[in-house]
């Protein structure tokens, strides 16, 4: 549609992709000038190569910041990840309009911010995010191509992580407070994260069955401590039930007597639930005691899945066990045996007893998965 506008200048609009009426970003001095552009806006449309030049007028970090705010998949810690490096590796970009941000400029920054002082790490994420940010872009046609082209410029070679001894955790366990020496056990032979720790109610504790049933994840905000709290899992593999290895049990039910509270399986001093902060300065503590200091408690979790391979699991048994998660996973390893996990348990009991992988049976690895 073209109208006359009091200004004497015409105005094109059309119905774009969504079904919305929208302008043209420009007026025209002509009625003809108006028809030309807006007969191949509707060719763009027909063949589904129309960009919405509107949008691509915006300025990145708008786009980046709605981003943020209406992807459901994203999370707090995430978010708050994506905002740090906004400010700290991408500021360069931010003012550009979209249709600006070129391979040729991604690839002009990518470069100084490796020249800088920057982390390798926050420059991947922050790579990363602009990668999935303009990915969007291109779903909603507001840009043609994505400009995110540097291979590898998203990936950092992780260094080995170290792998703590069934000796070693035994010292972790012994040198840390009390009322934390379940959650270094349950971190180094179930696999639980930090978070999936904090967020354990007594409920999913069974001790006839001797599981840990995860449900839920604990999420506590860097920049605003009074919004901690709980949430599902990122997927259905993360809510899991987890078979205990048996020299765990006796600790798990001490820990129940004495330290959990009536809900929380975690508590702080003060009965208020469990803050991930306060269970990784414990273990900081700890690992200082015994000569650890290079070991993370994301590591236990490392240890975990390295001493559950010791024992002959399979893969699907692993993924299975940590929560792991993708669609090639979920259609390489739904096959794993619930039985299985009971096995590996008893296997990590026998791998505590006197730590030596090789003097263990064999008849959890050679068995069929």
């Amino acid at each position: 549609m073209v109208r006359k506008l009091p200004s004497g200048r015409y105005q094109a609009s059309f119905i774009n992709p969504a079904g919305v009426r929208q302008n043209a970003p420009d007026t025209f001095k002509t009625k003809t000038d108006a028809s030309r552009w807006l007969t191949l806006v509707e060719a763009d449309i027909s063949r589904g190569t129309w960009l919405d030049d509107r949008a691509a007028a915006e300025p990145l970090g708008n786009y980046m910041r709605a981003v943020l705010r209406d992807s459901p998949k994203i999370g707090v810690r995430w978010r708050e990840t994506c905002e740090r490096n906004m400010r700290l590796h991408l500021a360069p970009l931010l003012d550009m309009p979209l249709r600006a941000v070129t391979a040729i400029q991604v690839r002009e920054w990518h470069a100084a911010a490796l020249r800088g002082k920057g982390g390798r790490t926050s420059i991947s994420q922050s790579y990363r995010f602009l990668r999935m940010v303009m990915n969007v872009a291109v779903r909603e046609n507001v840009i043609a191509r994505n400009p995110c082209q540097i291979p590898g410029a998203g990936v950092v070679q992780a260094s080995e992580r170290p792998v703590a001894t069934p000796a070693q955790v035994v010292e972790l366990v012994e040198a840390i407070t009390p009322r934390y020496r379940t959650a270094v056990l349950i971190a180094a032979w179930c696999g639980l994260r930090r978070g999936e720790i904090a967020g354990l109610r007594v409920a999913d504790v069974d001790l006839t069955e001797h599981t840990i049933t995860v449900r839920k994840n604990r999420v506590e905000p860097l920049h605003d401590r009074g919004k901690a709290h709980d949430k599902d899992p990122k997927t259905e593999a993360g809510k899991r039930t987890i078979s205990v290895p048996p020299h765990v049990i006796p600790i798990l039910r001490l820990h129940l007597d004495e330290f959990a509270g009536r809900e929380r399986l975690f508590i702080s001093r003060d009965g208020s639930p469990l803050r991930g902060h306060t269970l990784y300065q414990a273990f900081v503590r700890a690992r200082k005691r015994v000569g650890l200091d290079n070991l993370s408690f994301h590591d236990l979790r490392h240890t975990g899945q390295t001493l559950a391979a010791q024992t002959g699991a399979t893969m699907a048994d692993l993924m299975k066990r940590l929560g792991h998660s993708s669609m090639a996973a979920a259609r390489r390893y739904l096959h794993a045996v619930d039985g299985r996990d009971k096995e590996i348990a008893k296997a990590l009991s026998a791998l505590a007893a006197h730590g030596d992988a090789a003097r263990l049976p064999r008849t959890v690895s050679t068995k069929a998965g």
